[in-house]
């Protein structure tokens, strides 16, 4: 895909949906302030939403750190990809947009307010996941080596990350589409390690073990559900 055109094409998708520790930054997000921490809230009750089923504030929680951190991974990849024109960056942008999109939709039918709204690529609500972002667009300005490397990482981040959360719901819409975003994060995954082992590169992982890395890199690309 030509860089003009995929940057004219993710302002577009940008503007449909309002896209929006280094490591350490896994405990992100972790801060609901407009629910009460010590019970399940009725979002019918506290949104007005009718028919609304009730979330724990650590669901929603989860919900809006994996909003904000499937923007970060695109925001990050439409970055690199200005710098670099590498069209591994192009294709897991589109496909993060689509992810982003995923965790929107929950939030519109919970009633959850909505950390991306409104905030433009780049900008985040979660100081951690802002703190993340900046850092990782410089690493990756470095080199196009460097660039892959933090696409590898962003994904290895995301797959624990959404493990992590994945395991505090109960509600299967969730979970499905926690599902759904592992599945495609494992396929973007290999595609990070392909790229950097076109380049004579042997990415060593850093957040998942480097035996869950393997399993996952050198194994047959996924057909993910909706």
């Amino acid at each position: 895909m030509r860089r003009k055109e995929f940057l004219r094409r993710i302002g577009r998708l940008a503007a449909v949906a309002s896209l929006p520790p280094w490591v350490t930054a896994c405990g992100g997000g972790e801060d609901a302030t407009d629910v009460a921490p010590d019970a399940r809230t009725s979002l019918d009750e506290a949104t007005g939403v009718p028919g609304a089923a009730t979330l724990s504030a650590e669901e929603i929680a989860g919900l809006k750190f994996m909003r904000e951190e499937e923007k970060l991974a695109h925001d990050v990849y439409a970055a690199l990809f200005a710098d670099w024109g590498h069209p591994t960056f192009a294709n897991i942008a589109l496909s993060e947009t689509e992810h982003t999109e995923a965790i929107q939709d929950l939030l519109v039918k919970y009633g959850v307010p909505d950390p991306a709204a409104g905030k433009p690529p780049g900008v985040f609500e979660d100081p951690s996941l802002q703190a993340l972002f900046d850092q990782l667009v410089a690493t990756g300005r470095r080199s196009l080596i460097d660039g892959l490397e933090v696409g590898a990482l962003i994904e290895e981040k995301d797959i624990h990350d959404i493990v992590e959360r994945r395991a505090r719901t109960d509600e299967g819409d969730i979970q499905g589409v926690y599902d759904s975003l592992l599945c495609g994060s494992r396929n973007h995954l290999r595609a990070f390690n392909t790229a950097l082992l076109e380049l004579g590169v042997s990415y060593a992982a850093q957040v998942i073990s480097q035996q869950e890395w393997d399993a996952i890199a050198y194994s047959a690309r996924e057909t993910c559900g909706g």
